[in-house]
């Protein structure tokens, strides 16, 4: 059974600040996008990458990874190729999904922006997939408390034991989320808005299951965010290209 990846690198991360989309942000010297690359490449269970970008950076998006040698798959055994994304990460996501002839893959989801996401991490997704779960997300503890609101009041303290946050890759068999987007796309209202690809299965009463997450995998979003990524990422690597705009 094939695994393939499809990684969400269209969107424009205008909360962290930068002059060009997030995924292309440099962090010493590699953008986020070819570490989440390289990362899927590194985990020694993806047979093929599905990059998600928008059309104003595609053509950029080939350049760099063409450049860094992550598009050749005689180097690296893995063939990766290029897919407009939409508007809205879930457009990217089914835009991706469409190009997939294999109905039976197994199908990893993963935000460029968690570029720092340990390869073992990648694997156990996968093999949780391919031993039969439908949908398999990597969770972490919460470690603070939460509260719900109603407006700037406090309408209660759920129990956090049973909380999770959720990080990506999310994991799945590809009939079964491409069943869950269609309907979902299909449906004049959904009820929902679907905030992570896990949701249209649970709205599908599909079982998702969880597998250990890893603190690496943290989500780079605002500037504080990516202060945390260089100060616990050592390797400076040589920049081959220049960012447009950077």
């Amino acid at each position: 059974m094939r695994v393939i990846a499809l990684v969400a690198a269209a969107g424009r991360g205008t909360r962290l600040g930068a002059s060009v989309p997030k995924a292309f942000v440099r962090l010493r010297g590699r953008s986020l996008l070819e570490r989440s690359v390289a990362a899927m490449i590194n985990s020694s269970v993806v047979d093929e990458i599905i990059v998600l970008v928008s059309p104003d950076m595609e053509a950029y998006a080939e350049e760099m990874l063409g450049q860094t040698g992550l598009l050749d798959a005689a180097v690296t055994g893995v063939p990766v190729q290029l897919t407009l994304g939409g508007g809205e990460r879930a457009d990217s996501v089914w835009a991706g999904l469409r190009t997939i002839t294999d109905e039976d893959a197994v199908v990893l989801i993963h935000d460029a922006a968690r570029a720092l996401t340990p390869p073992g991490m990648i694997a156990r997704v996968a093999r949780r997939v391919l031993e039969g779960a439908p949908g398999v997300v990597p969770v972490v503890p919460v470690p603070d408390t939460v509260k719900q609101v109603d407006g700037d009041v406090v309408a209660g303290t759920p129990d956090r034991s049973s909380l999770r946050a959720v990080q990506t890759p999310q994991g799945f068999r590809l009939r079964e989320l491409r069943a869950a987007n269609e309907a979902y796309f299909a449906a004049a209202d959904p009820g929902f808005t679907a905030t992570d690809d896990a949701s249209l299965l649970e709205w599908q009463g599909v079982p998702v299951v969880t597998v250990q997450g890893d603190p690496m995998a943290f989500k780079v979003t605002t500037p504080i965010d990516m202060t945390l990524a260089r100060t616990i990422t050592d390797e400076a690597e040589p920049t081959i290209f220049e960012v447009p705009g950077d």
